[in-house]
């Protein structure tokens, strides 16, 4: 509405009024008179342009003369100016009804000024009065009455200095009461009088001397943190739980707990740091034997490497133990806060609702700050142990070095992993690292030993006890230590004992688990030193350990041979070859050689080395399975190997030895292959040669029998004990590689006593004159005409042969065991090649008749009853073989053809010969001929 009254007033005064003003003012007002359509009045205001609405300053005039169009028409600015007066008389009609609208109000709001008028010209009177009296009751005041307000006052102001004063005294005092607190290591009671005397300072601080001394609390408050942060360091080291209350404690009063927990960390960082440099720089300079401080600005990774061979091993167990101790001071950090907040938490009134947010915010950050760092210290301390480990080359260390190597750092892991959860991967990296490097080389130069101790062994039986058992060897040792180091707490045996506490607490009173470690090493050393007599390096050539005798002279031990009754040592005028001949129908001790014992040694070693280093576990039993195919081989090739085994029709070799066989070969013996490559050939080993000092084909020693019997009984030991180490092993297999370790021993273990049968076959097959027999049969009459009463005469010489053959056996049994698989696989072998030479004669009969097959049939009889009383093989092997074959003789046409297609474990000469025979007895030449042809037929996809 304003708007438009400014408008309308824009339109009547922005120009001076011309000559015909008051006709046009006039004319206006008959307008605004004239009755209107408030509809109508509402049309022509809404068609005013918005820009005479837009500012104040806006010129109306000038607007209108600009939109005069170049060419003027009369009538057209006629009727435009109609418009624009319509236009004016609207609006100023309608700001004349507001005003008329507005007049009761303003009429009542002009009232109100006047009345306001008069008050205001009231007040000013009694101001006026009111001051005039105050003049007179400040005039009626006496001089004396306001110098006793004065003195009163002044009393006052004097009492109250005096009581500052007094107060301020013992303030100036207080710096010596601070030092002799930090003295005390009292910092608790030193902040919080510091902060008293600054409570007490900022309230007489108007005076100088508080300015002074103010200073000077804010620097001891300085030092008495720096103090502070001096004894929370020692934490980090030695762990003291008085100690840490009264640091911590003092920290909650200066309200830095939070900072203080950012620097403990700091100063367990710098503490690690400082403990392996001082320990590395201590054996580093011990070793270079001159006080030439270059190694002391040496960085840490640098300094690892001037560590010598002799020193690497006492200063890595320094180094774990000064590591111990940092971490068990952590661990004994974050167990004060523990139970220091459970007894926050329970102690009534002790949460409070004021700061009791502030205080949960802190605890929260202290034990996230702790979790977090459990991570990070572990860390810092892999990394210092890795850049040592790696600093020197282990490769050439010998064997139980590097085991106590693995055994600290394995100890090292499961710390490790109690103190933080963690799998210790850079651990782990880096001692793979130096296990596969060490380990490739130790299993070359073990492999080659192997080959030399083969080569040269001699094959006679070593004298151990019948309880002998692999777990008293000292390499075996480890797998009975139920606090072994190198076992983890999952794979321990169980004990008598209650459970075994963890590190942190077993050694929460005192001690170091690196300490034990070397302990129990030397105390092990001891006792194999005292159970087997032998010095330190007689030690792996040890004949026997037995851990179970109660015998302590080391000359006793040291004898061929213990009797297992008593004890006692033999009589020194009897000769060793006396002691092996003597029958002992007690003595069941394992078969095994020098050379056997050794690979034994090793798989303990080897087995050692996996049990601590489950990461090349894997690459630790591919060589273990080496080991053992190396034997194998080395066995199969002094007395297996035979071209007459494929003509003997026995089948000895399976199919499944014979790939194990061929995959040795392909994999493990260095055949010297031009097309071989250098790194190929490093993998593998020559294959062995038998020594010359073994001699296997002599007649006197039944073909080297007794060589024979230690060689492959002590392989059959041997995967015996591949056997029981079976479930240690799979524990220690990767998942993913299970599958090897299963099919080792499913296809070359269990092969082991496969071997017997071509090994024993060459005896068997030397021992007995089967050409002989074959000689006698042929000079016997088989088409005789009358039934006989009495075997043949080459019955009687095959059976001497087989008696001599017994008493041989025999003889050697006097020298080495000959267990009973043994003697039934000799048996069988001799039995088997009887009966085959047996139809092998028979099949050579020209003429035979009926009576001449009952003949054979008696002969065999005689032959089997006398058999059974020499041998307690049940069955007789191949009895069918001859008694089916003498039988068909009888068959017809039609029964013999089928008997061809059916045995075809005959030889074509032996069927052949039979289809002969039986010419013109019950067979013609036509039946000759079909069975012939159905005998070719056999034979021809044999070609």
């Amino acid at each position: 509405m304003f708007l438009l009254c400014v408008h309308q007033w824009r339109m009547t005064h922005t120009t001076p009024p011309p000559a015909d003003a008051d006709a046009g003012a006039e004319e206006l007002r008959e307008l605004r008179e004239q009755p209107t359509d408030p509809q109508a009045e509402q049309e022509i205001i809404d068609s005013i342009e918005e820009v005479y609405f837009s500012s104040d300053s806006f010129d109306t005039v000038q607007y209108e003369l600009e939109k005069l169009p170049p060419d003027l028409n009369l009538l057209e600015l006629e009727e435009y100016r109609d418009k624009l007066k319509r236009q004016q008389a609207a609006v100023s009609k309608r700001v004349a009804d507001l005003i008329l609208e507005k007049q009761p109000s303003y009429v009542k709001e002009l009232e109100r000024v006047t009345s306001l008028q008069t008050n205001l010209q009231l007040a000013a009177v009694i101001c006026t009065n009111a001051r005039r009296q105050l003049r007179s009751a400040k005039e009626g005041f006496t001089e004396a009455s306001l110098g006793l307000l004065a003195n009163q006052r002044r009393r006052q102001l004097l009492t109250g200095l005096l009581k500052s004063l007094r107060t301020i005294k013992p303030l100036q005092r207080t710096d010596v009461r601070l030092s002799e607190m930090l003295e005390e290591e009292d910092y608790s009671g030193a902040i919080q009088l510091c902060l008293e005397c600054q409570k007490a300072a900022s309230t007489f601080k108007h005076y100088n001397c508080i300015s002074e001394l103010n200073s000077k609390l804010q620097d001891t408050l300085e030092q008495i943190e720096e103090q502070l942060d001096v004894a929370l360091s020692k934490t980090c080291k030695h762990f003291d739980v008085s100690h840490y209350t009264k640091v911590q404690l003092a920290y909650k009063l200066l309200g830095k707990t939070q900072t203080a927990m950012d620097q403990l960390h700091m100063h367990f960082t710098q503490a690690i740091h400082n403990t392996v440099f001082q320990v590395v720089l201590g054996y580093v300079e011990l070793c270079a034997g001159n006080a030439d401080t270059k190694f002391q600005k040496m960085p840490y990774k640098d300094l690892c490497t001037h560590i010598t061979t002799d020193s690497y091993i006492p200063c890595l167990t320094d180094l774990c133990k000064a590591l111990w101790e940092v971490m068990l001071s952590y661990h004994l950090t974050m167990q004060w806060h523990d139970e220091h907040y459970k007894e926050e938490e329970t102690t009534p009134g002790a949460g409070n609702a004021e700061g009791s947010d502030e205080s949960t915010v802190g605890r929260s950050y202290v034990k996230k700050k702790l979790e977090h760092g459990l991570t990070r210290i572990w860390q810092d301390v892999q990394l210092k142990v890795k850049a040592y480990l790696l600093g020197t080359d282990v490769s050439n260390f010998k064997y139980d070095d590097f085991i106590v190597v693995l055994d600290v750092i394995s100890r090292l892991m499961q710390v490790g992993e109690e103190f933080c959860g963690s799998k210790s991967e850079l651990l782990q990296e880096s001692i793979k690292r130096q296990s596969v490097n060490y380990f490739k080389n130790y299993h070359r130069t073990r492999l080659e030993e192997l080959r030399m101790f083969l080569e040269n062994e001699t094959w006679e039986l070593c004298p151990v006890k019948s309880n002998f058992s692999i777990a008293q060897l000292h390499e075996f040792r480890f797998m009975g230590q139920c606090r072994s180091p190198s076992v983890s707490p999952s794979r321990q045996p169980e004990s008598t004992e209650p459970v075994e506490l963890c590190l942190f607490e077993q050694y929460l009173q005192g001690g170091n688990p690196f300490e034990m470690q070397i302990d129990n090493k030397e105390e092990e050393t001891e006792d194999v030193l005292a159970s087997n007599g032998y010095e330190s390096d007689e030690l792996e050539k040890s004949v026997y350990q037995d851990y179970d005798s109660d015998s302590d002279v080391p000359e006793e031990l040291k004898q061929d041979y213990v009797d297992e009754q008593t004890g006692d040592g033999p009589v020194k005028s009897v000769s060793r070859e006396t002691l092996r001949s003597r029958k002992r129908s007690d003595y069941n001790a394992p078969i095994l050689t020098n050379t056997t014992l050794n690979v034994i040694r090793l798989v303990g070693k080897y087995m050692q080395m996996m049990n601590i280093l489950k990461p090349i576990a894997f690459d630790v039993i591919h060589c273990v399975s080496q080991l053992f195919d190396y034997y194998l081989y080395a066995v199969y090739t002094f007395f297996g190997r035979n071209d007459m085994y494929e003509s003997s029709g026995l089948g000895l070799i399976s199919s499944r030895l014979r790939t194990t066989l061929s995959r040795i070969q392909e994999s493990l013996i260095d055949m010297v292959s031009p097309h071989a490559s250098p790194e190929e050939r490093k993998e593998k080993v020559p294959s062995p040669h038998l020594s010359q000092l073994v001699i296997l084909m002599s007649s006197d020693t039944l073909y080297g029998l007794a060589e024979r019997v230690v060689a492959t009984e002590s392989l059959v030991f041997l995967a015996e004990q591949f056997e029981f180490l079976q479930p240690h092993l799979d524990t220690t297999m990767p998942s993913a590689k299970k599958p090897f370790l299963q099919q080792f021993y499913s296809q070359t273990v269990s092969t082991a006593s496969e071997l017997r049968k071509p090994i024993y076959w060459i005896v068997a097959a030397k021992a007995i004159d089967y050409e002989q027999m074959l000689l006698l049969m042929a000079g016997v009459k088989w088409d005789i005409k009358e039934i006989m009463s009495q075997h043949n005469v080459y019955v009687d010489v095959l059976l001497k042969e087989f008696e001599k053959f017994n008493q041989r056996l025999g003889d050697v049994s006097k020298i080495v065991r000959i267990p009973l698989p043994v003697s039934n696989v000799l048996w069988e072998h001799c039995i088997r090649l009887a009966n085959r030479t047996l139809v092998e004669g028979y099949a050579n009969v020209k003429k035979c008749s009926n009576e001449g097959r009952a003949l054979m049939q008696l002969d065999f009889q005689q032959f089997l009853m006398k058999l059974e009383k020499l041998t307690d093989l049940r069955p007789i092997p191949d009895k069918e073989f001859v008694e089916t074959y003498i039988k068909a003789y009888y068959l017809t046409e039609n029964d013999m053809e089928q008997f061809i297609k059916n045995h075809r474990e005959y030889s074509m000469k032996q069927l052949t010969n039979l289809v002969n025979v039986c010419l013109g007895s019950h067979i013609n030449k036509k039946a000759r001929q079909k069975l012939l042809a159905a005998i070719d037929d056999i034979d021809r996809p044999k070609r």
